[in-house]
């Protein structure tokens, strides 16, 4: 954990923006996987971590915004526990490390919780995306199941997200520990995309290096010839020459912190004309993009640059036609760039979308757009220091989607239907970097992951690289 000023700091800060009421932080239970005693690798709740700091099982943190004091509610382990884990921890002790001085037994709670409803104070809470988290709320306070999913505090929302959207020094440095450790997974990754070789081998080996290293991967790894399906995590491919293969995937540092970085190799190690073409227009769309990050824009205009370069580029294939900007604005480029350029990053690699896209990509100056693909953009809003975000354009060739477009006669002044049916084969290409928002422009984390076509090749005919831990800790 971060050292205990900064927790205190985070919760002054909640309480200042929350300005009354109690909040209420559930912090995650084990869960089993096939039996009780056999559990999934515990995750703490990533809103519970950044204002309480706790990596356990167990424990909910509460904040008395109106008598300005702060709880760890939790049980001490017990003998039983002692024997299978070893000494543990007090609960008391493991809260003074984060700056918490008041705790009590998980049983009382719920009386702690009674008596703030009784006194008439509002009980803040989250979004919850845990079945367990959600009937257990509904015991606190006495509400059904559909008010308690209904029932999260927009103040609260809003108020984290108002925090937790600014990265600090010590939160940066972890994602950067995150994309460095991404930096090996990638180019394990191009190393071993050869003829042959099975696309579990390479998610598999990848995989193995987040655990090696820091902690799992920060979401399903992609790993696909088949990159036209954009979240592909079917791992069953024998990976053939002439073929493209995109890996979508980060780890998570012990701290939980999140990198999420995505590549895009030829099978084989060379690309031949035709995937040298595309991959030239997603990267001069990451390139440029990338290059008008800067505060008191809006990231949507970074999506449109990104969607600009793609329809040049596929024009000089002769894949597209007419007018750049006219195609862009009617949504012509979303047959082939059909999702948005980035969202924001930190803690979880969608960082706090759990608590709404809405709320966290967009605000009242930024509305989402109602238009097929732009639709999907994560994050619209206005860009400010401290953000952390992928840019990730991509371009790909969806036969379902060719055919549906083709079939309702859409956007013929600007796609060249006859030559993209010549393309159904070729799959997708996306290229995506994590990006800081700083003062006056931008910085992309990490140690530089290869993305031009020259180090992507050069890089896919070195030898594997075995790295220690101590290089990421």
């Amino acid at each position: 954990m971060f050292k205990k000023e900064v927790y205190i700091e985070r919760r002054n800060q909640l309480k200042k923006e929350l300005g009354s009421g109690i909040a209420l932080f559930m912090g995650n239970e084990e869960a089993a996987f096939n039996y009780l005693a056999n559990t999934y690798h515990f995750r703490q709740d990533s809103h519970f971590l950044y204002f309480f700091g706790l990596d356990h099982p167990g424990f909910t943190g509460v904040i008395d915004v109106d008598n300005d004091k702060e709880y760890i509610f939790g049980n001490d382990f017990d003998i039983e526990d002692i024997i299978w884990m070893g000494v543990q921890p007090k609960v008391a002790d493991m809260a003074a490390e984060v700056g918490i001085e008041n705790t009590s037994p998980m049983n009382d709670l719920s009386s702690f919780i009674g008596n703030g409803i009784s006194k008439g104070q509002q009980i803040h809470f989250l979004p919850t995306y845990r079945g367990t988290s959600v009937i257990q709320l509904t015991e606190l306070l006495g509400k059904s199941i559909v008010e308690v999913k209904s029932g999260a505090s927009v103040d609260l929302i809003k108020a984290v997200v108002k925090l937790k959207e600014i990265k600090d020094e010590y939160e940066i440095a972890e994602i950067e520990k995150a994309v460095d450790i991404a930096y090996l997974m990638h180019t394990t990754s191009m190393k071993m995309a050869m003829p042959g070789v099975v696309e579990q081998e390479i998610a598999g080996t990848i995989e193995g290096i987040s655990l090696a290293l820091g902690g799992p991967v920060s979401f399903p790894i992609i790993l696909s010839m088949d990159g036209q399906t954009l979240h592909n995590h079917y791992h069953g491919n024998i990976l053939e020459k002439g073929r493209m293969m995109v890996t979508d995937a980060g780890a998570e540092t012990q701290l939980h912190y999140a990198s999420d970085i995505t590549r895009t190799v030829p099978v084989g190690g060379k690309f031949n004309t035709r995937q040298k073409d595309v991959y030239l227009a997603v990267l001069n769309a990451i390139v440029n993009s990338t290059a008008a990050i800067k505060p008191g824009l809006r990231y949507r205009e970074m999506h449109f640059v990104a969607a600009r370069e793609i329809v040049k580029g596929l024009k000089d294939i002769g894949l597209m036609k007419g007018d750049v900007d006219d195609a862009v604005a009617v949504g012509a480029h979303t047959l082939f760039f059909p999702h948005g350029l980035g969202h924001m990053m930190g803690m979880d690699v969608h960082d706090m979308e759990g608590l709404g896209e809405n709320f966290v990509g967009y605000d009242e100056n930024t509305i989402r757009s109602e238009q097929f693909g732009t639709a999907y953009l994560r994050l619209g809003k206005e860009l400010k220091p401290g953000f952390v975000l992928t840019v990730e354009p991509g371009c790909y060739f969806i036969p379902a989607l060719i055919d549906k477009f083709r079939g309702e006669g859409k956007f013929l002044d600007f796609i060249n239907y006859d030559k993209v049916e010549t393309y159904k084969d070729f799959g997708g290409i996306r290229i995506e970097d994590d990006v800081l928002v700083t003062e006056d422009g931008h910085r992309v984390l990490g140690k530089p992951i290869p993305k031009t076509v020259e180090d992507v090749e050069r890089t896919m005919a070195e030898p594997r690289e075995f790295v220690k831990l101590e290089s990421y800790i």
